[in-house]
């Protein structure tokens, strides 16, 4: 299951819940802030990241080089 990050829209505060990926508006609706318990918070651009089994892919992408 994906980890996804949202953001109060009362207090600000940003948490991770991990969630199944066909989660519905809804249930996002229904998401209490840890924080102030206020519900419906937004959700938020995470940053990620991959592995490749070849170093030199890994580094390439670390470049932002295009590898081949």
């Amino acid at each position: 299951m994906p980890l996804y990050e949202y953001q109060c829209r009362q207090c600000g505060d940003q948490f991770e819940i991990l969630q199944r990926m066909s989660v519905t508006a809804e249930e996002i609706a229904g998401l209490e802030c840890p924080q102030c318990g206020t519900s419906n918070p937004k959700k938020t651009l995470s940053v990620f990241s991959g592995q490749t089994s070849s170093p030199s892919l890994n580094m390439a992408a670390d470049c932002g080089i295009p590898s081949g």
